[in-house]
């Protein structure tokens, strides 16, 4: 029997899924979840990031991201990943009934779940009458899904439940949201800038020629997104803080400053820009090849870590996994021409 209830359930929230899919505007997939009440949510996204959503759900602040064609998002670390889908208010009482009766009186889910729906909201197994006589004291809570449907995007299986207002949801029902859980859903909405490095010599290197690699200290400046569920009070601010550069000149005949490939933050900047006069001096951070590109290219990868930290509601907090942000860039390397007289 569970293993058929959980086929309905399975079958009913993809049905849901795909009809708001289906119906689903450009500001709607700018949010990232499934619709709140039987429907499509409409959301706002403004000039400044953010974007706010009706009754339930979670509301994103990205005016405080990173920006650009070139930003993107990052990769943590570690094996961690932020949670695929998550529980957070979606119904009153009155929304609940008007979600379900219709579902109930199409038969769609078939007679033998229909029941154990209106049991469980109407009969008061555990709910009396959709919890009519608490409304305004709390809400139901159902499952939200990332837009983009990672891996264990349908693990959310719970039945829809109540949380009294001010109450905490239930600590067995995983991904419900607090201020860790909406941490680990901001980390996800986190855009750092491109990483494209500047390098000197600009438009092509010769062999045994230190060339300097910086990137542009106005960009690389901590950024953040902040998470929260406004209908119960409970947000989290996910902040991530550059820490170092990491070179990969795309070859074995090279050697890089340092010696590691990994050039750390200083004062703000990663390695630095260089100058008239600086020729005789060791790049802080660069690197040297050994050999010429021949009529190609070395693909130089630059990854710049991220440090990831959280704060949120109560004085909540802590850290979360490192992330990666990296791209590609082609490096001509020619071999030094001699002159004979």
């Amino acid at each position: 029997m569970p293993a058929l209830i959980r086929t309905r359930r399975l079958l009913f929230t993809s049905g849901l899924i795909a009809a708001v899919l289906a119906t689903a505007g450009p500001a709607y997939a700018e949010k990232g979840f499934g619709g709140a009440d039987g429907e499509t949510q409409e959301a706002d996204a403004g000039k400044d990031g953010t974007v706010s959503v009706t009754v339930g759900g979670v509301v994103f602040d990205r005016s405080k991201n990173g920006s650009g064609n070139s930003a993107g998002a990052l990769t943590s670390s570690t094996s961690w990943s932020p949670p695929p889908c998550w529980y957070a208010p979606k119904y009153t009482p009155d929304q609940l009934k008007k979600y379900l009766e219709p579902t109930w009186e199409a038969g769609s889910t078939g007679y033998e779940w229909d029941a154990e729906q209106r049991d469980r909201y109407v009969n008061g197994h555990p709910y009396k009458d959709f919890n009519k006589d608490k409304a305004g004291e709390g809400y139901f809570w159902d499952s939200f899904v990332n837009k983009d449907f990672p891996p264990g995007w349908d693990s959310c299986e719970e039945p829809i439940f109540w949380v009294d207002q001010g109450d905490p949801p239930p600590a067995n029902i995983e991904n419900a949201v607090t201020p860790k859980v909406l941490a680990e859903l901001a980390y996800a909405e986190i855009r750092v800038p491109g990483t494209k490095v500047t390098l000197a010599p600009a438009n092509q290197t010769k062999v045994n020629l230190p060339t300097w690699a910086w990137l542009d200290a106005a960009d690389f400046k901590p950024v953040s997104v902040t998470a929260s569920v406004p209908v119960i009070g409970v947000t989290a601010t996910a902040t991530a803080r550059p820490t170092s550069l990491r070179i990969e000149p795309g070859t074995k005949d090279a050697e890089t400053y340092p010696a590691s490939g990994v050039c750390p933050i200083d004062n703000g900047r990663i390695g630095e820009p260089y100058a008239k006069g600086k020729a005789d001096r060791t790049p802080p951070c660069g690197v040297r090849y050994l050999r010429s590109s021949g009529n190609g290219t070395y693909p130089l990868q630059a990854t710049v870590t991220w440090e990831i930290d959280w704060t949120g509601s109560g004085g909540a907090g802590g850290d979360l996994p490192d992330g990666a942000f990296g791209a590609t860039q082609d490096v001509v390397v020619q071999e030094i021409q001699a002159v004979n007289r």
